[in-house]
């Protein structure tokens, strides 16, 4: 059994654990999250907006209040979070490219690839993000299998995002 397959059968009651961020190969944030859910397949977090101040994006802020509900998967390459104001209201989601996700111990680290795409809670604006961060990354050069899945899973979540229930199919 894998430490990522032991770790699924634990408990997962009010369990906390810190969500690592590495792009580029270094750690490019860490945040702390309460585990709700590992099926051995799938993990979902919850965190509040753990950046510096507001994040702008123009056609989303992110800023205190703000509360996301994460998923990533062990077999996907790609994490959705649900993005929530300090009300409840659902402002959208942001979908990260990521190599598949580990849990060990209370670190759960994710490799961000650079690619995103934001769904807003009325479904009219889905947009690709980061293309061009994706191309100057140099992971097709490098890596060109992991730059194929990363293109695939950003087709794959923008497929999801343009029809009906496509996104919140993943997280039910």
């Amino acid at each position: 059994m894998s430490a990522n397959s032991a770790e699924s059968a634990r408990s997962v009651e009010a369990r906390s654990v810190e969500v690592v961020l590495v792009k580029g190969g270094r750690t490019k944030i860490r945040y702390a999250a309460e585990l709700l859910s590992d099926d051995g397949a799938r993990i979902a977090v919850r965190a509040p907006w753990a950046g510096d101040g507001v994040r702008d994006f123009g056609f989303v802020r992110f800023e205190a209040g703000d509360v996301f509900t994460e998923y990533y998967w062990r077999d996907r390459w790609y994490a959705v979070k649900e993005v929530r104001d300090a009300t409840g209201a659902l402002k959208g989601w942001y979908c990260d490219v990521t190599r598949p996700a580990t849990l060990s111990g209370a670190e759960l680290v994710v490799e961000d690839l650079d690619l995103d795409l934001w769904r807003s809670a009325d479904g009219t604006d889905v947009r690709r993000l980061d293309e061009d961060e994706f191309e100057e990354s140099g992971l097709a050069r490098r890596d060109p299998a992991a730059a194929a899945a990363a293109l695939t899973a950003l087709d794959e979540l923008e497929a999801l995002a343009t029809v009906e229930d496509g996104l919140e199919s993943l997280l039910a």
